[in-house]
């Protein structure tokens, strides 16, 4: 194989354990979660943004869904009083989401599901060196196209 076949081999290695693990990892939070993932996935990022909560476009640039999806999920969310979602006072074109107590007890409950399906589907299978290659090598990819798009 040359570079360029090598490389187009890690795109679709990528892409096979990507969808792989996400669909088995998706599976067990269904039969040992209390909520479905793409949920646990936005809340976490929601919850990251502490008391304040963020932007209804942040949370759409920090997860792997449109921005019609997520803008449907966190309404949806919102109706089971996992999340509030308010106005900005200051500029009416934004949105805030904020988690709510009971979207940190959804997360509680379903954080042992989701960490023992990562482990099962996907950290099991590489050593702790492949782990670290990985994720350097991931989140480069990751910084530089997120420069590229505010730059």
């Amino acid at each position: 194989m040359n570079e360029g076949e090598h490389r187009l081999e890690a795109w679709r290695a990528l892409l096979l354990a990507h969808s792989a693990a996400v669909r088995a990892i998706e599976s067990d939070v269904a039969r040992n979660g209390t909520i479905p993932l793409t949920w646990y996935d936005v809340l976490l990022e929601v919850r990251s943004g502490g008391d304040q909560g963020l932007r209804m476009q942040e949370v759409a640039e920090r997860v792997v869904l449109s921005r019609t999806r997520v803008s449907r999920l966190v309404d949806e969310m919102a109706r089971s009083g996992l999340v509030t979602k308010r106005p900005d006072p200051t500029d009416k074109r934004v949105t805030w989401a904020t988690i709510t107590e009971a979207g940190r007890a959804a997360i509680h409950a379903t954080a042992p599901a989701y960490m023992a399906g990562i482990w099962e589907h996907f950290s099991r299978h590489l050593t702790d060196d492949e782990s670290t290659t990985i994720a350097e090598a991931l989140f480069r990819v990751a910084h530089a196209q997120q420069e590229l798009r505010l730059g």
